[in-house]
């Protein structure tokens, strides 16, 4: 199956790229870039030439898969483009940055009978694995509370400029919160019901004052348990090495489980028993894009229809914050 590459604005298409390497079926039919400089920069990254060539007169060619690396704000028409040209997709997080491109997405895939991928990779780690057989088997009972962490560093020094510029980034929330969304979907079969709090706003990225790098919510989800995430901007460089970083607590009808991205073991706090029970992750069989080609040659929705929903989610949390917003500068603060 021939892939080709579009867009290398941010490095996890590097991760992409990567992966699609290893898949024997696969072959990178080009690599392409419109932007002369995130050009130069991903092809000294990646030792490849990246191309700056017409997307769209690479559509009317033999490819078989899409892979979006564009900026956030260009990647919904990106992905609409692909599909309706009959492309199957995968791109990196966030699928796209406005609910009416995910609904023609939506409207596109189910049409067409393609396969959407994103790289939601967090469900590739062990501990994720565990809990996820922990949960299923319900050691612990029924899910209570769920809270997660993910905080960021907002790193001027390496960010992309364009995550600064209108109408590009998106929203905090949808451009972070959608693996940790994505996780609590994936590991509880639970759905957003309700959102009974969000914020954005600026605290950390003091050269753009109007860029809402801070994001908290509150949302009840489909059995009534609620759901507490801080995914802001504000941790400092060593972030990938803090214990806040990817970690997620779930309070459960008997105890407590827990785990962290910087760890690959599982932490249960049972009710009873004296000693925490520090649990081994499990590996997976399968990554994020060996299932999403999987998806493809067995013909199944499973994936496409999962990324929608945590795409659905995320893009509606960070609708209720930008109304909320926006009501805020319209009426002032409260007095």
């Amino acid at each position: 199956m021939k892939i080709l590459f579009n867009g290398f604005q941010h490095g996890h298409v590097d991760l992409l790229y990567r992966q699609a390497l290893k898949i024997p079926e696969l072959e990178i039919a080009a690599c392409l870039e419109e932007d002369k400089k995130a050009a130069s920069a991903a092809s000294g990254r990646l030792g490849i030439p990246i191309a700056q060539d017409n997307y769209d007169a690479w559509l009317s060619r033999d490819i078989d898969i899409v892979v979006i690396g564009r900026k956030y704000g260009e990647r919904g028409q990106a992905v609409i483009r692909a599909l309706t040209a009959g492309k199957h997709v995968i791109s990196d997080k966030p699928l796209c940055t406005r609910m009416e491109e995910l609904d023609e997405i939506e409207r596109l895939v189910t049409k067409k009978q393609l396969k959407l991928g994103c790289m939601l990779d967090l469900r590739d780690l062990p501990q994720v694995n565990r809990a996820k057989e922990l949960l299923k088997n319900k050691c612990l009972g029924e899910v209570r509370n769920i809270s997660f962490s993910g905080q960021h560093y907002i790193d001027y020094s390496n960010r992309p400029s364009w995550y600064f510029e209108k109408d590009m980034h998106g929203g905090t929330i949808n451009d972070l919160a959608i693996h940790g969304i994505d996780l609590v979907r994936e590991l509880t079969a639970l759905e957003l019901e309700k959102v009974d709090g969000v914020r954005t706003w600026n605290a950390y990225a003091v050269r753009n004052p109007e860029f809402k790098d801070s994001a908290v919510f509150l949302a009840r989800l489909s059995n009534g348990a609620e759901l507490l995430a801080d995914v802001s901007y504000s941790a400092p460089a060593q972030v990938f090495s803090m214990p806040t970083y990817w970690n997620f607590k779930f309070w459960c009808e008997r105890g407590l489980l827990t785990f962290q991205y910087t760890d690959s073991r599982v932490t249960v706090f049972q009710e009873g028993v004296t000693e925490p029970q520090i649990l081994e992750g499990i590996p997976p069989k399968k990554g994020y894009f060996e299932k999403f080609m999987e998806d493809i040659r067995e013909h199944s929705n499973a994936g496409t229809r999962s990324v929608i929903a945590s795409a659905q989610t995320a893009l509606r949390i960070q609708k209720e914050a930008d109304c909320a917003d926006y009501a805020r500068q319209v009426t002032g603060p409260l007095q």
